[in-house]
């Protein structure tokens, strides 16, 4: 039996953090557009969420997380989503949706995982060739814990 992905419970355990996918429905980002994307992002840590990275990439975002107590992580995902949407739309002077619909999440299971994932989102410029190094990506947050 074959199963669809958005079909797929997103589950949540409190205290958890967790590795975040979410794509541009169509097109990339401009620098100028994946600056702001970031910025607003690092607005909410602390605020919603504790934030550990981010890499706005053109074309989708990975964020590695921790919801704070009282915020579920469907309605961070949501607002973070919503709000970076209208600052798109506003600097291209248009409207309707920028995100593609649902995301991808996994909890992060232990100290080793985090490292892993955080490898990940920070090769993937590199691996998109993009840059050469890493460090000097726009789209690029790092917070060591």
């Amino acid at each position: 039996m074959k199963t669809n992905r958005k079909q797929l419970p997103h589950i949540e355990i409190e205290g958890s953090f967790y590795h975040l996918v979410f794509r541009l429905k169509s097109g990339n980002l401009t620098d100028d557009e994946i600056r702001s994307v970031l910025h607003h992002i690092r607005d909410g840590h602390e605020k919603f969420y504790r934030l550990i990275a981010a890499q706005v990439m053109p074309d989708h975002v990975h964020l590695i997380l921790q919801p704070n107590a009282g915020f579920l992580l469907e309605r961070v995902v949501k607002g973070i989503k919503i709000a970076t949407a209208r600052i798109v739309n506003k600097k291209r002077k248009q409207t309707g949706s920028v995100w593609a619909a649902g995301y991808f999440d996994r909890i992060i299971r232990s100290p080793k995982d985090l490292d892993e994932k955080i490898n990940y989102i920070f090769e993937n410029p590199l691996r998109a060739k993009i840059v050469e190094d890493g460090w000097t990506y726009i789209g690029w947050y790092f917070i060591e814990m």
